[in-house]
Parts: structure tokens; sequence; C-alpha cells
């Protein structure tokens, strides 16, 4: 396989990011079809955000504009969260498959976290 040509490919918020796309996808396969064009899309709007935005802001040429896209894709990665905490209310996802996305959510957040401080030269958390 031949290099990425643009280098947030080789980020690993980016590549853990798409991660979580593929376990929420996976997971909406099997929502209800009256989700289909209500909880599925906002989930699937939210999970495909995290890593358009990493690679947005990794086009842009200042610290303050990457440590933008970076501040949506935490943003949107939240939405995510809240998305499938409601989900598991309503009985679409078991506790099981929560507790796997949950982990993929926080270390996301932790990768996107370590970027902004370094684009912003802080030590504080999103």
């Amino acid at each position: 396989m031949t290099e990425p040509k643009y280098s947030y490919k080789n980020l690993e918020a980016y590549k853990e990011s798409k991660t979580l796309v593929k376990q929420i996808y996976a997971l909406l396969k099997k929502f209800p079809k009256e989700e289909q064009y209500a909880l599925c899309d906002q989930l699937r709007r939210a999970v495909i955000s995290v890593p358009s935005n990493i690679a947005e802001g990794s086009g842009r040429t200042s610290a303050k504009d990457q440590a933008h896209f970076l501040e949506m894709a935490f943003g949107s990665l939240m939405e995510v969260d809240c998305q499938m905490d409601i989900a598991k209310d309503l009985g679409y996802v078991s506790s099981n498959k929560l507790e796997e996305v949950s982990k993929q959510i926080s270390q996301v957040a932790a990768l996107l976290s370590g970027m902004r401080n370094k684009c912003l030269g802080r030590s504080l958390t999103l």
C-alpha cells in the first residue's frame, strides 16, 4: 500500500475516529426502521463530522484555525456520546455495546484534546 498523500491520514486521532465511524455504522444497521431518518441520520452526521473536521483542520495553516476544527470534531464527538446514551435508554443499544463505543469515544477525545493543546501550546483539556 502506498503512503497516504495527506498528513491527516497519519494522525492517530483520524485513524481512531474512523474506527468509531465503523462501530457506529455497524450498530445503526440494527436500529428500528422508524429511526432511519431521525436518530440514525443524526448519529451518522455527527460521527462522520469527527474525522472530517480533523482532516479539514489539518489543511489549515494557522494553529488557531487548526484548533478550531479540532474543537468542532470534539463537539461532534460529544454529540455522538449523547446520542448513543439516548439510544441505550431507548433500548436500541446494549450496555456492552455502549461501553465499547464509550471507550472509543474516550480514546478519540483524549487524542483530540492533546492535539488541540499542542496547537495552542497549552496544557488544558477540552
